[in-house]
């Protein structure tokens, strides 16, 4: 459990939480684990088996405090809340700034960049933990490439400006993606990008690690009241979480691609985690979902201290910050989006 900011996180399976005078507590077993008055709160996340009292419940809505329950894995459960004043004004500000191109490129900018720097620390680390290692060139020159495409990303670069440097910086980073790999390499390749289907194991690894993360950024999304689905980068399209997809370009390289090549190198996963079906595509096995369920939720309890807030934080937690951090920011609290760079 982490209050950060004004939002208490909820995450002890198990936990109870129940009014007590003018604050909530939060017990396990019976016993309180926390204590924290109303006032000091603005919304309560609960993860998982975490229950709460129907008389706590009315006190939020009361005090105008939202609590929201999401899955363990922190897929969007249900928002309770009392009479909505705050969430129309952020969705009206976000739709705003979603219909005007320049205003989408400034949060555009920041987003791609920190894609690209997070990417770019990938490769440096590999580089600087493998200085003598095959492929050694490669990541140089491609870490090159992607410090080029970041001082593009200037001021006043349009739209479509930013999304041509997002692109061409993704094909230098994944041209550079295969020497990251150094176990079982015969099994886990890397030549290029591919989805719907993934046509080899690398790939249909990164596509389930990309889809989880997706349901994270959506949650962390609803959670705040955003809209997931009208994005800044990505483009509209029906069915599509575009600022979902905005959001999670911050964190792919820090926590999906990490995980993906840490799984492989340390031999967590294996070939026959994969199987092949009869149009070409690879989809992952039952077990071997199983495995990357279990590392990628150990990956989240880690610990690391956020660029912008200054403090220690669950890396499970970057998306709700993030989601946090563009809403304060959509509601003119914040005179700048503040994007993930990872240190």
């Amino acid at each position: 459990m982490k209050r950060l900011q004004n939002t208490l996180y909820v995450t002890t399976q198990g936990a109870y939480l129940a009014k007590e005078g003018e604050a909530v507590v939060v017990r396990v077993e019976k016993e309180t684990k926390l204590h924290v008055p109303i006032h000091l709160l603005g919304s309560i996340v609960c993860f998982g088996q975490v229950a709460a009292s129907p008389f706590l419940l009315g006190f939020c809505g009361e005090r105008g405090v939202g609590v929201t329950f999401l899955s363990e894995n922190g897929r969007f459960l249900c928002r309770v809340e009392g009479p909505v004043s705050g969430n129309i004004l952020l969705r009206r500000a976000q739709y705003r700034r979603t219909e005007d191109p320049t205003a989408s490129a400034v949060l555009a900018r920041c987003v791609v960049a920190a894609k690209i720097a997070n990417s770019r620390t990938v490769l440096l680390r590999a580089l600087r933990d493998r200085p003598d290692a095959a492929g050694g060139e490669t990541l140089r020159q491609a870490a090159a490439a992607l410090a080029q495409h970041l001082a593009g990303l200037v001021d006043g670069v349009p739209l479509d400006g930013v999304r041509g440097l997002e692109g061409a910086a993704a094909r230098a980073y994944f041209e550079a993606f295969d020497p990251l790999v150094t176990q079982q390499k015969d099994a886990f390749f890397f030549r290029e990008r591919s989805r719907r289907p993934p046509l080899d194991n690398l790939n249909a690894l990164l596509s389930f690690l990309y889809t989880l993360l997706c349901h994270d950024v959506e949650a962390a999304l609803e959670t705040v009241g955003l809209d997931p689905a009208a994005g800044f980068l990505h483009r509209d399209r029906p069915g599509r979480p575009s600022l979902a997809l905005d959001l999670m370009e911050e964190l792919r390289a820090f926590f999906a691609d990490r995980l993906a090549l840490s799984l492989i190198n340390l031999q967590q996963i294996r070939p026959a985690d994969f199987e092949t079906q009869d149009s070409g595509g690879v989809v992952m096995s039952a077990e071997g979902r199983k495995t990357v369920l279990v590392a990628y939720q150990k990956r989240k309890q880690e610990e690391i201290v956020h660029p912008f807030l200054g403090e220690k934080v669950a890396v499970g937690l970057l998306p709700h910050l993030q989601a946090t951090l563009l809403a304060r920011h959509l509601r003119g609290d914040l005179d700048g989006y503040p994007p993930f760079f990872w240190k």
